[in-house]
C-alpha cells in the first residue's frame, strides 16, 4: 500500500497573487489613459486645430461634398474671398437664415427653445439653426437627423464663434453650402444659375439664391418656382428692414 505524501500540494503565492493583480490593474488603468487621450484628441484637438487652420486657410472640402461625390454627383466649389461676393448675396443670407446673426454668440436661444417645445409636442422641428450652427455642421459633419448630431453641431458651433470673426464665419458659410445638387458655394452657385460671377450677382439674383438655401436640392434658383419668386421678393424687402443687424456682412 503506498504511503500518503505527507507534503501538501503547493498553494501560489501571496506576493504572486498580488503581483499578478497588479499587473491587470496598471494595465487597465494605462488603458483606460490612453483610450481618455485619444478622446481629448478627437474632441477638442480635431476642431481646435482644423478651426484654427480654417480662420487663415480655404475650406477644399467637407464631408458632405465628399460623400455626394462618392454618390456619383457632380462637384463644382470655387472658393472666393468675402469682399467677391455680392454684398446681396450676403444680406439676402442672412435675411433667410438667421436675422440675428450679427448680433448673437453663434445660437438663437429663443428659437431654439420654441423648436424643443414643437419637437416635444409631436408637431415635427422648425428651423432653429442659427448661420454659425450651419456652418459648424456643414464644416465638420454629415446631414444626419438626430439629437445627437444637433449636439456635436452645437459644441462644434462654439470653436467657431470663439476661434473665428463673424465675417470669416459667413465667408466660410457662403463658400461651402449646398446651393443645388453638386453646386457649392456662392461662385459656383452664381455660375451654374446666372452664368456670372458671385460678385456681379443683382439683389433679385442674390434674393433667389438665398431663397432655395433651406431645400437647394429641391428648388432651383435659376428655374425659380412661383413659391421661391414669392419668398425672393420677401427676402428683398426684409433686408431693407435688417438695418444695422446687417453691419457684421458689409
Amino acid at each position: 500500500m503506498a504511503r500518503k505524501s505527507s507534503k501538501k500540494a503547493a498553494k501560489p503565492s501571496k506576493s504572486g497573487s498580488r503581483a499578478g493583480v497588479g499587473w491587470r490593474k496598471l494595465f487597465r488603468t494605462r488603458w483606460a489613459q490612453r483610450v481618455a487621450v485619444v478622446g481629448l484628441v478627437i474632441l477638442v484637438g480635431m476642431p481646435l486645430t482644423f478651426t484654427l487652420l480654417y480662420s487663415v486657410l480655404p475650406v477644399p472640402a467637407t464631408p458632405l461634398m465628399v460623400a455626394r461625390l462618392v454618390e456619383g454627383e457632380g462637384w463644382s466649389h470655387d472658393w472666393v474671398p468675402l469682399e467677391e461676393i455680392s454684398p446681396s448675396l450676403r444680406f439676402a443670407v442672412i435675411a433667410g437664415e438667421d436675422n440675428l446673426y450679427c448680433a448673437h454668440n453663434g445660437f438663437d436661444f429663443e428659437s431654439l427653445q420654441a423648436a424643443w417645445q414643437e419637437w416635444q409636442a409631436g408637431q415635427g422641428t422648425r428651423g432653429a439653426s442659427t448661420i454659425s450652427m450651419q456652418t459648424a455642421k456643414n464644416l465638420y459633419l454629415l446631414p444626419m437627423r438626430s439629437l445627437l448630431r444637433k449636439g456635436i453641431e452645437a459644441y462644434l458651433t462654439v470653436y467657431l464663434e470663439i476661434l473665428l470673426s463673424k465675417p470669416r464665419i459667413l465667408e466660410i458659410y457662403l463658400n461651402i453650402a449646398e446651393m443645388a445638387p453638386g453646386v457649392y458655394g456662392a461662385e459656383a452657385a452664381a455660375q451654374h444659375h446666372f452664368g456670372k460671377t458671385a460678385a456681379q450677382l443683382s439683389e433679385r439674383e442674390a434674393a433667389l439664391i438665398a431663397a432655395v438655401l433651406p431645400n437647394p436640392r429641391r428648388w432651383s434658383a435659376g428655374q425659380p418656382t412661383n413659391y421661391i419668386a414669392g419668398r425672393a421678393s420677401t427676402l428683398q424687402r426684409r433686408i431693407h428692414q435688417l438695418g444695422p443687424l446687417l453691419d457684421c456682412a458689409r
